[in-house]
């Protein structure tokens, strides 16, 4: 009997463009193998849960991509190389730091005869300059791949797909999965071809369980990697429970937990053996400081650690 991630997938169509991501991907981790590169999947914003096949209503998961496109930055600025797989207009990398008309806000536009010109505001370049420089080091020295997923069909091929990639890196990659994958998703035989039509009254749409990849991720696409997961509740009696159960049940390495309505302040690691709290001052984040940073500088940390215990265990 096939498992229920091989029957999802022998069931659902991979994306358009999913042979060129795959290529993509396969590109990047080569050159940064090869390299000897630390490298990182961070997974970004939410899955839409189509119900139509020519999509027009579509079940949608919470997430703008907050989280995921700051801790690409800062994993960045650690050294590591990044594969950073979004949903589509979700928020990305640098160009979150000026949302809606902010940088249009930044720019001048100076006319001169049959020619036109732009160049920022004066009292904006401090502001601008040192994103910028970020973001062309990224690019110049090819440590950034983007790659874009829309449907929860679409992580789940371009997730598999990554990992294939990444699983040569063995204990040098990083999976930090703060992507919001919906739970449920209405498989592909089941769907009408054409937008539903309200004049045959209210839809019964019927919803099944999405697989938890992290199954077949953990024990057979990259086991050797170092694989966070994110839990996100409503309820903080639900938190660590559920947390270390998921951690029993994949055998990962670290669940990093938080409630929705304090997600921006404050985080719970939950390992096997502990709990750490991450919280985040008011002087804090007045100052401008992001929870990602230190976020990502434990997970960094953790991952040094564990790629020096297992040199240590090899040489044993």
């Amino acid at each position: 009997m096939t498992s229920h991630w091989e029957d999802f997938y022998a069931k659902h169509l991979p994306p358009n463009c999913f042979e060129d991501n795959r290529s993509l991907l396969k590109e990047f981790c080569d050159r940064h193998y090869k390299l000897k590169s630390h490298i990182v999947l961070v997974t970004s914003g939410g899955t839409t849960v189509p119900l139509e096949h020519n999509t027009v209503r579509f079940v949608d998961n919470f997430s703008a991509g907050n989280r995921g496109s700051a801790s690409a930055e800062y994993f960045l600025e650690h050294g590591y190389a990044v594969i950073f797989m979004h949903r589509t207009k979700s928020l990305e990398p640098f160009s979150r730091h000026f949302t809606g008309q902010q940088l249009l806000d930044m720019l001048e536009l100076h006319e001169e005869g049959m020619s036109t010109t732009i160049t920022v505001k004066p009292d904006s370049v401090d502001v601008l300059a040192p994103v910028l420089d970020k973001y062309k080091n990224a690019q110049e020295t090819h440590r950034m791949l983007y790659i874009t997923f829309t449907s929860v069909v679409d992580y789940m091929w371009l997730l598999r797909a990554a990992c294939e990639s990444l699983a040569p890196f063995e204990r040098n990659a990083v999976l930090f999965l703060a992507a919001a994958v919906s739970d449920f998703y209405v498989p592909q035989d089941e769907m009408p071809t054409h937008k539903i039509q309200s004049g045959h009254g209210a839809p019964t749409i019927s919803l099944q369980l999405v697989p938890k990849m992290l199954a077949p991720l953990v024990s057979l696409w990259v086991p050797h990697a170092y694989v966070v997961s994110f839990k996100l509740e409503t309820d903080e009696a639900l938190l660590i429970a559920k947390s270390r159960e998921s951690l029993n049940k994949y055998k990962h390495k670290l669940v990093i937990a938080n409630i929705l309505q304090t997600r921006k302040n404050r985080v719970v690691f939950v390992t096997p053996s502990s709990n750490y709290e991450i919280v985040l001052t008011k002087d804090q984040a007045l100052s401008g400081l992001e929870i990602e940073e230190p976020i990502v500088a434990d997970v960094v940390r953790r991952h040094q650690d564990y790629i020096r215990e297992s040199e240590q265990q090899t040489h044993q």
